[in-house]
C-alpha cells in the first residue's frame, strides 16, 4: 500500500479558518475529534453527532457535558446536516466509519458500495452530501491502513473520485501514533478534503520522548487481559493482513 497518495500544490493557497466551528461528527464514538479540537483550544461547538452506540453515545455525552441521543446514520437526510450560514460559520464534517471489515482483525469483507458491510456504511455518507444544499468546508476521514490496500484501493479510489466531483481537494497520508509523541506503533490513514483549490500538508513528526511505562497504571484487572494463545492470533492476523 502507498501512504503518501496525496498531493500538495504550492500554486494553492493555504487553508485557513476565520470563522467558529460547527463540528459534524459521522459515526461519532466518544468524541475524538472534538477532543482533538477541544485540546488546540479551537472555537467550535458539538452541532451534530452521529452515533449509533448507545454506549459509546452516552460516553460522548459524559465526555463533552452533551445529551444527544443515539441516531443510526441511515435515518438521516442531508438536510439534517443542518449546514447554513456558512457566511458566520466554517463546517468540518469527520467521518470515521466502521473499519470492522478493512482491519486484519476482522473478516475483510471490504467497503464496497451496496455490499451491506459495516464499513460499507462509508457511502451514507455519500447519500447525506447528495442531500444537503450546502457542503461542509472541510472532510475528515480516520481509519486503518487498509482502506488504502490493495484490497481496498479501488473503492477507496472510486470514493475519493466522488469528492473530487464535488469540488474537494483531497490530501491522504498514513500517520502513525510513534512520529507525534505517543509511545505506540499505531498506524492510521487520513484524509482532509477541503471545499475548493487550497493546499495543505499534514503535520511533521515530532520527537519521542516518553516509553510505555510513563502512560501504564500499575495495578489492571485481570478482566483485561488476554492469554498467550489469544496474543499470538492477534499478531499472526495483523501481520497476514497488512498488506491486503
Amino acid at each position: 500500500m502507498d501512504g503518501q497518495i496525496h498531493m500538495f500544490d504550492l500554486t494553492m493557497p493555504e487553508i485557513s479558518i476565520d470563522k467558529p466551528i460547527r463540528l459534524i461528527e459521522l459515526f461519532a464514538g466518544i468524541g475524538s475529534q472534538a477532543m482533538a479540537l477541544r485540546d488546540l483550544g479551537a472555537d467550535f461547538e458539538h452541532y451534530r453527532v452521529v452515533e449509533f452506540d448507545k454506549f459509546a453515545i452516552a460516553s460522548y455525552n459524559a465526555i463533552h457535558g452533551t445529551d444527544f441521543p443515539a441516531t443510526d446514520i441511515e435515518s438521516l437526510k442531508g438536510a439534517d446536516l443542518g449546514i447554513v450560514e456558512k457566511d458566520r460559520y466554517s463546517y468540518i464534517l469527520t467521518y470515521s466509519f466502521p473499519c470492522q471489515d478493512l482491519s486484519p482483525a476482522g473478516k475483510m469483507r471490504g467497503m464496497k458500495k451496496g455490499s451491506g458491510t459495516r464499513s460499507g456504511l462509508l457511502w451514507e455518507v455519500e447519500r447525506l452530501l447528495d442531500g444537503t444544499d450546502q457542503l461542509p468546508d472541510i472532510l475528515l476521514m480516520e481509519n486503518v491502513p487498509q482502506v488504502i490496500g490493495k484490497k481496498n484501493i479501488d473503492d477507496f479510489n472510486a470514493w475519493r473520485g466522488y469528492l473530487s466531483a464535488k469540488g474537494y481537494t483531497n490530501y491522504t497520508q498514513i500517520l502513525n501514533t510513534r512520529d507525534y509523541g505517543i509511545p505506540q506503533n499505531r498506524k492510521r490513514c487520513f484524509m482532509v478534503s477541503i471545499l475548493g483549490a487550497y493546499s495543505y500538508h499534514f503535520p511533521s513528526p515530532v520527537p519521542l520522548y516518553d516509553c510505555i511505562d510513563d502512560h501504564c497504571e500499575d495495578d489492571v484487572d485481570e478482566s483485561y487481559h488476554i492469554d498467550t494463545e489469544g496474543t499470538r492470533k492477534l499478531i499472526e492476523g495483523y501481520i497476514d493482513g497488512e498488506d491486503r
